[in-house]
C-alpha cells in the first residue's frame, strides 16, 4: 500500500478493505470496500479532479439544467452533490473562458450553537462558515491554481450579507445553505445576476436553522418552476452519495 492510499485510508475511515487490486494508472493500488461508494474508490492521477461525473440520475438532471439554464434551484437531502456539483460546474466554466469570475456565497447563520466571539480579521471570522465552499474548491482546483485565481480576484466567496447592492456580470454564481436565507433575502439574491451569468443555488428546506416560517427557499422554488430559463432540480435519497447509512438515517429521522 502506497503512503498515499494509506493517508486516505485513514482520512476515509476505510478499514473494512476486503481486498487490495493492482491496477490502474501508473500501478496505483484500488481499493474495493465494502459499504457503498466511497471516495477512497476513485483513483486519481493527481491530488485534484479533472472531471466530474453524475453518479445517479438526479444528478445527471442538475448537471444537464446547468448547461442549459441561465438559474437553477437544487434543492436536495444532505450528501446528494448539490454543492459540489455546482461548484464543479463553476470550475468548468471558468477554466473553459465561458465566465470571467466565479461567485460563491453563504449565509453565515449558526448551526444551532453560539461560536461566540471570532477572533481576527473579518476572513477570519467567516472562514468557519465559509470552509465547504473551500473544501469543494480545493478537491477541484490544485491548491496551487485556487490561490492563484483567488489572489487574482477571479474567484470570490462572499456571505449573503455582502452581496446586497451588486450586479454579478458575466460570473459563475452558486448560493449554497439557501434553506438558511429568508425570502427576502432570496429574493435580493436572485436580483444579482446580471448579464452572461448563470446562478445555482442549493439547499435543503428540510434542514433550515431559521424558524420553519422564515426560510424562504421553498417558497421561491415554487413560485419559480413556472419563470421561463428556470430549472427547480429536487433530489432524493437516492441521490445521496455519502455512507449509505446516511439514505437511511434521513428516512426516518
Amino acid at each position: 500500500m502506497t503512503k498515499r492510499t494509506a493517508r486516505r485510508a485513514a482520512r476515509e475511515g476505510t478499514s473494512n478493505v476486503q481486498k487490495l487490486e493492482r491496477g490502474g494508472q501508473r500501478g496505483r493500488n484500488l481499493q474495493v470496500l465494502d459499504g457503498g461508494w466511497s471516495p477512497a474508490n476513485d483513483a486519481r492521477d493527481q491530488a485534484y479532479v479533472k472531471n466530474v461525473k453524475a453518479k445517479s440520475k438526479g444528478q445527471q438532471a442538475l448537471m444537464d439544467a446547468i448547461d442549459a439554464h441561465a438559474l437553477v434551484l437544487a434543492l436536495g437531502p444532505a450528501g446528494t452533490g448539490k454543492t459540489y456539483l455546482a461548484i464543479s460546474k463553476a470550475v468548468d466554466a471558468l477554466e473553459a473562458g465561458k465566465v470571467g469570475r466565479i461567485v460563491l456565497s453563504r449565509p453565515a447563520i449558526e448551526a444551532g450553537e453560539s461560536l461566540g466571539f471570532l477572533p481576527g480579521a473579518m476572513e477570519d471570522k467567516l472562514a468557519p462558515y465559509l470552509r465547504p465552499l473551500y473544501d469543494a474548491l480545493q478537491d477541484r482546483l490544485s491548491a496551487k491554481r485556487l490561490k492563484a485565481l483567488m489572489a487574482e480576484g477571479l474567484i470570490e466567496i462572499a456571505p449573503v450579507g455582502f452581496m446586497r447592492g451588486r450586479t454579478l456580470n458575466n460570473a459563475f454564481v452558486v448560493i449554497d445553505e439557501a434553506q438558511n436565507c429568508t425570502y427576502g433575502q432570496i429574493k435580493m439574491l436572485l436580483t444579482r445576476l446580471g448579464w452572461h451569468s448563470t446562478m445555482v443555488v442549493t439547499g435543503d428546506p428540510m434542514q433550515t436553522d431559521l424558524l420553519p416560517d422564515l426560510s424562504g427557499l421553498a417558497q421561491a422554488a415554487e413560485k419559480l418552476q413556472a419563470v421561463k430559463n428556470v430549472a427547480v432540480v429536487r433530489l432524493a435519497d437516492q441521490d445521496i452519495v455519502r455512507h449509505p447509512l446516511v439514505a437511511s438515517m434521513l428516512g426516518v429521522l
